[in-house]
């Protein structure tokens, strides 16, 4: 980042009006590289098509007059790049290198081969003069953006906002206010300045997505949601004097998962940790690892915790979970294979009811709790005091709670 920068400002120090038309081209650079490193597979991809559009555009710009290749790519940019963000919202995030990763390459390469050619025509018998027509139609016109720019940017604009409702992950969201600042730039591509400070804006909230979701993917745990044990340890580093931990922990979750499955026992501490989110008193939950939570309530005793988490205990021994024991098409094979050596006929539907498909599950909790106080006079003790409360309420049956 320094590097670059350091090559902006020297080559903007004999020009200063240059510098608006560099920063863009910075700033997206620097988004390819923070993408690449991060190994955000769909930010890179949408760094790299907001980049070549930027370089097509400053490459054909012309103070002077408006040209035919510089209106070739106007149009093109405003039709390729809303296809392109359409194609990366729909894909799952699999880092940069994947199988067949090298279709975006010669998509890319296809794009920029399209426009080159048309924007050459006149220029070379292979191109010839015929484009000229083809772009004064009213769907490819650039005044200031093409019909078919404005309707492709609608539907991208439409598959966007689905999957942030969908999924509200930062990189989703960067995605949807990248292409929104890219069409302003878009509307306003006769004023360079202007058309540079949207395209900038649009590689910052690239930029600033993957931050924020390399940040999420560090301090959050993914299948229950809650925060990780990371954050908690940062969440104490900034406690007052006095502060309450609680541990909690799933009771008999090693046989529970080995009876019932993985499947079921992600289950399980999905329902813990939504339970968890809910809690009272200003508690906030954690993920510590495995089966175990902390619940940290700041500026807070013991005896003002106890209630809330006691209330909490007793939230999650009375929620019956309903769970399917095996999938559903092995329950249908095994069934189909018992009636037909018993010669019956295996019908259309297999009951959702039946025995072997749902069954009510009943889910415990023991829950160790500290404070600070002049004994436990640091984090880590408070934490190590809460573990051996636990301990003991497990010890003592489960299921309680233990200071």
């Amino acid at each position: 980042m320094l590097g670059v920068a350091t090559l902006a400002a020297f080559a903007t120090a004999a020009n200063p009006s240059a510098a608006a038309g560099i920063l863009p081209a910075v700033v997206l650079l620097i988004s390819v590289l923070l993408s690449l490193w991060f190994n955000r597979g769909r930010a890179f991809l949408a760094s790299v098509s907001l980049l070549l559009a930027y370089a097509a555009y400053a490459f054909t710009a012309d103070p002077q007059a408006v040209s035919f290749a510089h209106n070739t790519v106007i149009a093109g940019i405003a039709i390729f790049v809303p296809l392109n963000f359409a194609l990366i919202s729909q894909l799952r995030e699999r880092g940069i290198l994947h199988f067949r990763s090298y279709r975006w390459l010669l998509l890319f390469v296809s794009e920029a081969t399209v426009i080159t050619w048309i924007a050459s025509a006149g220029n070379s018998a292979l191109s010839g003069v015929a484009w000229h027509g083809v772009l004064n139609h009213w769907l490819l016109h650039p005044a200031p953006i093409p019909v078919a720019g404005h309707l492709l940017f609608a539907a991208a604009l439409v598959l966007v906002v689905g999957r942030i409702r969908e999924n509200k992950a930062p990189v989703e969201i960067g995605l949807g206010a990248a292409l929104l600042a890219f069409f302003m730039g878009c509307a306003w591509h006769a004023t360079p300045g202007t058309f540079a400070a949207f395209v900038s804006a649009a590689g910052v909230m690239v930029l600033v997505s993957v931050l924020q979701e390399s940040h999420r993917m560090a301090f959050r745990d993914e299948l229950t949601g809650l925060a990780g044990r990371r954050m908690l340890e940062e969440q104490l580093l900034g406690l007052g004097p006095v502060f309450t931990v609680a541990m909690v922990d799933v009771d008999h979750f090693k046989k529970f998962n080995d009876t019932h499955g993985h499947e079921v026992g992600d289950q399980v501490l999905k329902m813990v940790g939504a339970r968890l989110e809910e809690v009272g008193g200003h508690g906030r939950a954690f993920r510590y690892g495995g089966e175990e939570f902390a619940v940290l309530f700041a500026d807070t005793t013991i005896e003002e915790a106890l209630p809330h988490l006691e209330q909490l205990r007793r939230a999650i021994g009375n929620h019956a979970m309903v769970s399917r024991r095996r999938d559903r098409r092995r329950a249908k094979r095994e069934e189909q294979d018992r009636r037909s050596q018993a010669g019956t006929r295996f019908p259309e539907e297999f009951p959702s009811g039946s025995a072997g498909m749902r069954e009510s599950l009943s889910v415990t909790v023991s829950i160790g709790v500290a404070e600070r106080n002049r004994r436990l006079h640091t984090s880590a003790m408070v934490i190590r005091a809460a573990d051996e409360a636990l301990y003991r309420a497990k010890g003592s049956g489960r299921n309680r709670i233990s200071r």
